[in-house]
Formats: structure tokens, sequence, C-alpha cells
């Protein structure tokens, strides 16, 4: 199935900015802020289709979970996926979230290493990517509130979104998750944003 997505990217995790997982003025990051690195990645799709199906329009979430100390660092992760989509639009994403379909997404680090899948949520989700005041609400489960820009000189990056593409290092006010065995909350902690453009053909 061929398939492509792109729109707007952003992200917190309990990290301390600038978070150790980006790359630095071009310099390879490293090992997470405290260890354990737990966060929400969220992904607002302006335009996409998967084989004539149009994605264009919805939000997609994950909420993650990982140790640097087990080895390769597996994921523990739940995909949230907008509720008021078909099932059709709702089945293409999670075959493209999961790496089903190839693509760009063998590359990204819930796919390529280890994971543990824990749920695919359909749930309502509201999420807003004004810059530097991004939000996410899902439900009662997950809550993103970004404050402002990290006032550093540093240029980053973001595996996810990927090297390719400029992005800006954030500070969250709230960042806060009850879903299951993932429950933290956090305030002023790393965030990230950007554009994507994930495809099948790449």
């Amino acid at each position: 199935m061929s398939w492509i997505i792109g729109g707007s990217y952003f992200e917190s995790c309990n990290c301390d900015a600038i978070c150790p997982c980006r790359r630095i003025d071009g310099a390879h990051g490293g090992r997470s802020s405290h260890g354990l690195c737990v966060g929400v990645l969220a992904w607002s799709i302006a335009a996409g289709e998967a084989d004539g199906v149009d994605l264009a329009g919805l939000p997609v979430a994950i909420a993650m979970r990982y140790s640097d100390d087990e080895a390769g660092s597996p994921w523990s992760w739940i995909l949230y996926l907008d509720a008021s989509a078909t099932d059709e639009r709702r089945n293409a994403l999670t075959r493209i979230f999961t790496g089903r379909l190839g693509g760009d997404m063998l590359r990204l680090p819930w796919v390529r290493k280890p994971s543990d899948l824990m749920a695919v949520r359909p749930v309502e989700i509201e999420i807003d990517c004004t810059r530097r005041r991004q939000r996410l609400r899902i439900r009662d489960l997950v809550r993103i509130s970004i404050r402002d820009a990290y006032h550093g000189t540093e240029q980053v990056t973001c595996a996810i979104p990927g090297h390719d593409r400029a992005g800006e290092e954030l500070i969250a006010d709230e960042l806060t998750l009850a879903d299951g065995p993932l429950v933290f909350d956090f305030q002023g902690v790393c965030g990230y944003a950007s554009t994507f453009e994930y495809s099948s053909s790449n």
C-alpha cells in the first residue's frame, strides 16, 4: 500500500531542556536526562492519504516509556487515534504508525526497536499547533501545554520528524498522562516542535 502524510509535530518528555535525544549544533545526543524517559508525541496531519483513503485533518498521538538501562531500551507505548474518524481511516493510520506499511516508519524507535504496543485507543483528541503555545488534550488521559520556546542559541533537530527538518526546543508548562500502566505528571520539562512528512517511498 502506498501512503504519505505530512503536517505539524510536537512532543514533550520528562527530560531537561535541551533534551539529550536531540542533535545539538550537529552533535549526536545520548542518554536521557534521568535514565527513564516518559512522554507524549503528537502529529496533526494537514495532508495525506493511504491508497486513496484521505487522512487529512486527523490527529495522532503516542504515549511512551523506555529505560536506558534496559537492554535495547525497548518502548512501551499507547497509540491514540481520533474517535470521530471512520474505521477505514483509523485502520490506515494504525498500520502506518505501527510500521506495518513500511516506509519512513521503519526508522522510528517504537518500530525499529523491540517494543510493546499496550493499546490502540480511539478517543476524542483536541490538538492546537500554534507556535510556542501547542496544546494537546486526550479526554481525561493526556494533557500537554507548551509555555514558550527554550531561550538558548543552540540549533536542535529531532529524529522523529527527521534531522533534515528545522525544529525548535520548547518548555512545557504541563505534561500529564494517566492511562493504565503509564502515569506521570511534570511541569517545566522539555518539548520540541517541527513539521513532518512520512511516506511509503522512503
